[in-house]
């Protein structure tokens, strides 16, 4: 267990999707020090498109990887449900998840092991944060110092005005230097999964989903955008995936009983 709290200090609790050797964990959590006790808990390999999935049909297993450090095989959501409730010498103040190899805008957010870590704080009635970065045409990310010090930012600010109950922080940085910081709202995009068939060396199919094409629908106030043009986006993001538009005319149907 990590050592007794500050009294002065919030404690943060870090997790991603990428693992817990990934560099933009290792960013985020060292940019985060200043801020309060930053308790690492992370999945042991990559878990990127595992969205909010929760472990239920095996043990998950704990091990110290350092100071304030937990490995675990398991989703960022296990990863942070953890942490809230073993892991961390009291209730964090906030959640932080990332810092993302790559973007998570869109329709994308409802895959993204980032924002479920995040989303897993919020239902625990903890403010909380997902960061990612864009990445380079070989998928690399040059430098996540921009990023570490946006998330630094985007703490301070949590930590001082709080969050509405159920609302969360998709925050998405673009390569370079950002123009600017952009309040945005969650893009759409049309989309078609790529899923390649080949054979085993039995002569067996098998299929490995190789990507997809993604063409954003370009709302000028979507995340899709903000990125396109060189701007941070920070999106809030709503727990309750209630359309209340549908409330009303599916009232209307009179539904009869089976």
């Amino acid at each position: 267990m990590p050592d007794s709290p500050h009294p002065d200090r919030p404690v943060i609790l870090v997790t991603n999707d990428d693992g817990i050797e990934a560099p933009g964990i290792a960013a985020l959590a060292e940019a985060l020090s200043a801020l309060g006790q930053v308790i690492v808990a992370a999945p042991d390999r990559e878990r990127s498109g595992a969205g909010h999935a929760l472990t239920l049909s095996q043990p998950l297993r704990v091990h110290d990887a350092g100071p304030d450090r937990f490995r675990i095989d398991g989703t960022p959501t296990d990863c942070v449900h953890l942490g809230v409730f073993n892991l961390t010498p009291q209730k964090p103040t906030l959640v932080v998840s990332g810092i993302n190899r790559g973007l998570n805008v869109g329709d994308d957010v409802t895959y993204s092991g980032t924002v479920a870590g995040a989303l897993e704080g919020t239902l625990l009635g903890i403010p909380s944060i997902a960061v990612s970065t864009a990445t380079d045409d070989d998928g690399n990310v040059a430098d996540y110092g921009p990023a570490a010090r946006f998330a630094v930012t985007m703490a301070r600010r949590v930590l001082e005005h709080g969050l509405p109950e159920r609302q969360l922080l998709n925050v998405n940085l673009p390569q370079g230097d950002p123009k600017g910081v952009r309040i945005t709202r969650q893009g759409t995009r049309t989309y078609r999964a790529a899923v390649v068939e080949r054979l085993d060396p039995s002569g067996r199919p098998y299929y490995w989903i190789a990507g997809a094409d993604m063409t954003p629908a370009g709302e000028p106030d979507g995340d899709h955008a903000a990125i396109d043009q060189g701007y941070i986006s920070v999106t809030p993001l709503d727990a309750n995936m209630t359309d209340t538009r549908g409330l009303a005319p599916l009232a209307d149907w009179e539904l009869p009983l089976p």
